[in-house]
């Protein structure tokens, strides 16, 4: 089985004991700095009231600065960095990502972007998630954090980026979503995860994912 850790810590003490290029591929969203925490975005869809999600620490307030990037591309080889176009100064790329949310007429926005290291096409991957609303609506997912992104983007973006035997790195852990991929396509997997009600609350999700894993084996 894959090895799977995570450690309830600040990444950049964490990246700090890692040599240079030893991430073969570091998949990341860090905060952005638009306080989108569970709070401001709290009711802007008129679907469902939204859950509340609040962890121990204010979220999205900070945007990373210079020193985790500098810290980031040192301790891995490849990244894919979700939020890069609210982090200006980014390396040149060809390779940015689009994920389209499909989510019809409504004041968030229709799509996230990342930065990709790679040295290959744009690329664009399509799935509803919107409040209540999620593409596979029969395997819906339990959101568990304010900016919690879908397992099949993860899965998606390890299949087309990664490489079997790959290392995988993720600073900001939040619902763990990028660790349940890892897991469940046979990567490493390393995460960091400052704030310990977030850092709990993906702990039982991944086991659940797990159990849940055992039964059809």
């Amino acid at each position: 089985m894959p090895e799977s850790e995570i450690f309830n810590i600040d990444c950049m003490l964490g990246m700090a004991t890692y040599p240079d290029k030893y991430f073969d591929l570091a998949i990341v969203d860090p905060p952005y700095g638009i306080g989108e925490d569970g709070r401001n975005n709290h009711t802007r869809s008129n679907l469902a009231k939204a859950s509340d999600y609040r962890g121990r620490t204010k979220y999205d307030c900070y945007k990373p600065d210079a020193e985790y990037f500098e810290q980031l591309f040192r301790v891995s080889k490849n990244q894919i960095i979700w939020g890069a176009n609210h982090f200006g100064n980014m390396p040149a790329s060809s390779a940015w990502i689009i994920w389209d949310k499909r989510n019809g007429e409504n004041d968030f926005a229709d799509c996230e972007l990342a930065y990709s290291s790679f040295d290959i096409a744009a690329r664009k991957f399509e799935w509803r998630w919107n409040g209540m609303l999620q593409e596979d609506m029969k395997n819906k997912e339990t959101r568990i954090h304010p900016n919690q992104k879908p397992l099949p983007l993860y899965k998606w973006l390890l299949k087309n980026y990664a490489k079997e035997g790959d290392k995988i790195l993720d600073t900001h852990l939040g619902s763990g979503s990028s660790r349940i991929a890892a897991y469940e396509m046979g990567f490493d997997f390393t995460g960091y995860e400052i704030d310990k009600d977030y850092l709990e609350a993906s702990e039982k999700r991944f086991n659940q994912f797990r159990a849940q894993t055992k039964l059809f084996v």
